[in-house]
């Protein structure tokens, strides 16, 4: 991969092509659906909040007057949402061309999704993955299409829940936030190895912000992470959200981007900077572990991605 000195400006035009990016109202959600939208593609916003997604669309519409944007609701932490949202899709659209798991929780107390999963580990990964499945087939229609799974640099810090994902009997907010970012990773990569094995036209693709200031950790529910992340991190070491975005922009839209690898920031510790090749976790890259989570996944959520058999 080679990208040196590479920032949105070179977004190679999109018009024709759809985008879904979850968590689009804010963040480096909302910087990744502007610059698509700035590229011509039409982008459709995944939101939890349909009053906030209107808010960000005439934010990006009053920025670029024409651009093809609509504004769907979901919550990742509920199925049932994912569902709805991926039956809206099917009837509204035939094919999409890149879906952007974007979206995220960071550090609440312990609470549980409707469906009885811990809330970071629903909302960040067992959503994206449901959604994901079941957007599929759309994707294999697309044009070059690509799923890019946002995880973090904190993945490398965690060690999977496999033997108690809902935090029964132990549970650390930052703890239980670096687990579902390991998902994201161990997901990404798994979905790489079961299109390729499927020879299915879709790619998957990883990319982390490196320490970005967005929402995502003023709004940690938990007064010391706040603390700690929004008045002392952001202003000292982040870099703008915009910037945070171009890995998940590279990795959504550039031919030298690589399959099932990870775009991340170049600079010191992966922090800030361009995108760059990104290192994976030993856990993030085991087949063993991709096998777990996948089997996990499936029961968690009742996707089955039918049309992908087993990595081997």
């Amino acid at each position: 991969m080679t990208a040196d000195g590479w920032t949105e400006a070179l977004i190679p035009d999109q018009t024709g092509r759809t985008f879904v990016v979850t968590g689009a109202t804010s963040g480096l959600g909302l910087a990744t659906a502007q610059a698509l939208a700035a590229c011509g593609a039409r982008v459709v916003l995944a939101v939890r909040d349909e009053e906030k997604g209107h808010r960000a669309a005439a934010g990006i519409a009053a920025a670029r007057p024409g651009a093809e944007l609509e504004v769907r609701r979901v919550d990742l932490a509920d199925l049932g949402s994912v569902r709805d949202f991926a039956a809206r899709m099917h009837a509204d659209h035939r094919r999409l061309d890149v879906l952007i798991n974007n979206a995220g929780v960071m550090a609440p107390p312990r609470t549980l999704s409707p469906q009885g999963h811990e809330l970071q580990f629903a909302t960040n990964h067992l959503g994206h993955f449901a959604l994901t499945g079941l957007l599929l087939d759309l994707l294999a229609a697309g044009g070059r299409p690509r799923v890019v799974t946002v995880t973090s640099v904190n993945h490398r810090q965690a060690r999977l829940p496999f033997t108690d994902p809902a935090g029964e009997r132990r549970y650390s907010p930052m703890g239980a936030y670096n687990s579902s970012k390991l998902a994201n990773a161990i997901f990404g990569r798994e979905l790489h190895r079961r299109l390729s094995a499927a020879a299915s036209p879709v790619r998957s693709f990883l990319a982390h912000p490196g320490y970005t200031a967005t929402n995502l950790q003023t709004s940690a529910t938990t007064g010391l992470w706040r603390f700690l992340l929004g008045r002392i991190g952001n202003p000292l070491l982040a870099q703008p959200v915009d910037r945070g975005a171009w890995p998940q922009l590279f990795a959504a839209t550039d031919a030298a981007a690589q399959p099932g690898e990870l775009v991340a920031p170049d600079g010191a510790g992966e922090l800030r900077g361009h995108p760059a090749p990104g290192r994976l976790s030993a856990a993030a890259t085991d087949p063993e572990h991709g096998r777990r989570l996948w089997e996990l996944s499936e029961q968690a959520t009742g996707v089955r991605f039918t049309a992908l058999r087993p990595s081997v």
